[in-house]
C-alpha cells in the first residue's frame, strides 16, 4: 500500500465524505424509521415490511446502481475541464431512470406469485404485496433523485443533498404518523400507510433537488433541464455500458441479503423479524463507509480526469482506510450493546417478542464481525468505479457474494442446523472474500486504468 501524507489525502476525503455520509445516513434512516414505527404494530407487521423492503430495495439498488455511472462520468469530465459530457450524462440519466423505474414497477406489481413460490407465509405475502403496491409509485422519482445526486456530488458539492435528505427524514416521520397510525382525522392504514409515506418522501426529495439544480449556480449554469426531449443515444448507451455492471454488482450484493431474508422466512416469521432488526442496524452502519466510498469515487474520478494516477491511487486507499476505521467503531457498538440496540425496535419484555429479541441480539454479534470487511469492500469497489472499472468488479461480486456467501449461508443455515446464525456466517465469508479481491484489483489496475481512460467524445453536443 502506498505511503502518503495524511493531511494531503485524509482531510479532503473526510471533508467531501462528511456530508455524503450524512446524506446516506439520512436516506438509510428512512427504512430505519419505518422499521422502528412498524415494530409497534407487532412482529407480523414487521415481518411483512421486512419481506416487502427486501424486494423493493433489491430492485431499487439494481436500478439506482446503473445510474451511479453518472458519478465517474461527471467526475472525470469535471477533472478534465470538459462541460459537454457532464450535461449529456445527467440528461440521459433522467431518461434512463424513467425507463428502469417503469420496468421495476411492473415487476413489483406482479411479485406475489414469486413470493408464494419462494415459500413465504401467505399472510406475510399478502400484507407485503399491499405495502409494495403503494410504495412502488415513488420508484421513478427516487431514481431521478439518484441521477441528479450523482451530478451534484461529482462536482464536489455534496452538502445540498445532505440538507434535502435530512428534510426527507422529517417528512417521513410525519407522513408515517398520519398514514400508518392515523393521527388526527386521517384513518390508520397500517403498513400500507408506511408505503404511501415513502412515496411522499421520494417525490419531495426529488422536487427539492430538481429545484435546487434548476435555480442555484454552478449547477444551474449547466442547464440540465433544457433540451431534455432531445434524444442522445450515445450517452444513454454509455450510461448503460458503465452503469450496467454496477447495477448488476449491486444487485448481486443486495441479492445476497434479499435471498438471505427469504431463507430466514423459511425458518419462520420470528426468525425473519429478528433478521430484519439486525439487518437494519448493519445497513444503517453501512451508510458511513458507503458515503466514504462515494467520496473516494469522486476523488478517484477527478484525479483520473487530470491524468493523475498517483493521486487516484492515494484517493482510493485513503477511502479504504477511513472506511475501515469507521466500521471498527460500529462493530464495537454492536458487540457491547446488542440488547440495548434491539430494544429500540421492539419491547423485549412483550410476550410476542420473547424469541425475537435474543435472536436479534445474537445476530448483531455476528454483524459486528463482518462490519470491517463490509466497509473495505464498498470503498474498494467505489474506487474502481471512479476509474470506470465496472465489469471485473461485477464478476468478483458474483463469485464472492453468491458463490461463497450465499452458498455457505444456505449450507450452514438451511441444510445444516445453524439456523439464522448459519445464514449470517455465510454473509461474513462472502464479504471477507470480496474485500480482499476488490482491494487487490484496485492496487493492480489503477495506473493502467488512468492511462487508458476514455471520456465519451463530445461530438455533436446536445448542450
Amino acid at each position: 500500500m502506498p505511503t502518503f501524507s495524511l493531511l494531503q489525502d485524509v482531510r479532503p476525503t473526510l471533508k467531501l465524505a462528511a456530508p455524503v455520509v450524512a446524506a446516506q445516513m439520512a436516506l438509510a434512516s428512512l427504512g430505519f424509521v419505518d422499521t422502528v414505527m412498524v415494530g409497534r404494530l407487532g412482529s407480523e407487521a414487521l415481518a411483512a415490511v421486512a419481506l416487502g423492503n427486501s424486494v423493493f430495495f433489491f430492485l431499487f439498488i439494481v436500478t439506482s446502481g446503473v445510474l451511479q455511472a453518472v458519478n465517474p462520468m461527471v467526475a472525470q469530465a469535471y477533472g478534465a475541464g470538459d462541460r459537454t459530457p457532464i450535461v449529456r450524462s445527467v440528461r440521459q440519466a433522467l431518461w434512463l431512470g424513467t425507463v428502469l423505474g417503469v420496468l421495476a414497477m411492473g415487476v413489483l406489481w406482479f411479485i406475489e406469485p414469486v413470493l408464494l413460490w419462494a415459500g413465504q407465509e401467505p399472510a406475510t405475502v399478502t400484507a407485503a404485496v399491499a405495502y409494495l403496491r403503494a410504495m412502488l409509485w415513488g420508484l421513478v422519482p427516487a431514481l431521478w433523485f439518484v441521477g441528479m445526486r450523482g451530478f451534484v456530488e461529482a462536482l464536489g458539492h455534496p452538502l445540498p443533498v445532505t440538507v434535502i435528505a435530512a428534510v426527507g427524514v422529517g417528512v417521513n416521520v410525519v407522513a408515517n404518523g398520519f398514514l400508518m397510525y392515523g393521527w388526527g382525522p386521517v384513518p390508520a392504514l397500517g403498513i400500507v400507510g408506511t408505503g404511501w409515506a415513502s412515496v411522499i418522501v421520494f417525490w419531495a426529495i426529488f422536487a427539492m433537488l430538481a429545484l435546487f439544480v434548476y435555480r442555484v449556480p454552478p449547477f444551474a449554469d449547466y442547464e440540465i433541464f433544457a433540451a431534455l426531449r432531445t434524444p442522445d443515444p450515445a450517452y444513454f448507451m454509455e450510461l448503460l455500458r458503465i452503469g450496467g455492471p454496477i447495477g448488476i454488482a449491486r444487485g448481486v450484493e443486495a441479492g445476497l441479503f434479499t435471498i438471505t431474508a427469504l431463507m430466514a422466512g423459511l425458518l419462520g416469521a420470528e426468525v425473519l423479524a429478528a433478521h430484519q432488526i439486525a439487518l437494519q442496524c448493519a445497513s444503517l452502519a453501512f451508510m458511513v463507509p458507503l458515503g466514504i466510498g462515494i467520496a473516494g469515487s469522486v476523488r478517484v474520478g477527478q484525479a483520473a480526469g487530470r491524468d493523475d494516477a498517483a493521486g487516484a491511487r492515494r484517493a482510493g486507499f485513503t477511502a479504504m482506510g477511513c472506511a475501515t476505521a469507521t466500521m471498527m467503531g460500529s462493530a464495537l457498538l454492536f458487540w457491547i450493546f446488542p440488547d440495548a440496540i434491539v430494544s429500540f425496535f421492539i419491547d423485549p419484555a412483550a410476550p410476542e417478542n420473547q424469541a425475537v429479541a435474543p435472536l436479534a441480539a445474537s445476530l448483531l454479534l455476528i454483524a459486528a464481525v463482518f462490519q470491517v470487511f463490509d466497509g473495505v469492500q464498498v470503498a474498494a469497489g467505489s474506487a474502481l468505479h471512479g476509474l470506470k472499472d465496472t465489469r471485473i468488479p461485477m464478476v468478483i461480486a458474483f463469485l464472492t457474494y453468491w458463490g461463497i456467501g450465499l452458498t455457505s449461508g444456505y449450507l450452514f443455515g438451511v441444510v445444516g442446523d445453524a439456523g439464522a446464525h448459519g445464514l449470517w456466517w455465510g454473509l461474513v465469508l462472502g464479504l471477507v472474500a470480496a474485500s480482499i479481491w476488490l482491494t487487490l484489483r484496485f492496487h493492480q489496475n489503477v495506473e493502467h486504468a488512468v492511462e487508458t481512460r476514455d471520456i465519451t467524445a463530445s461530438s455533436t453536443p446536445h448542450a
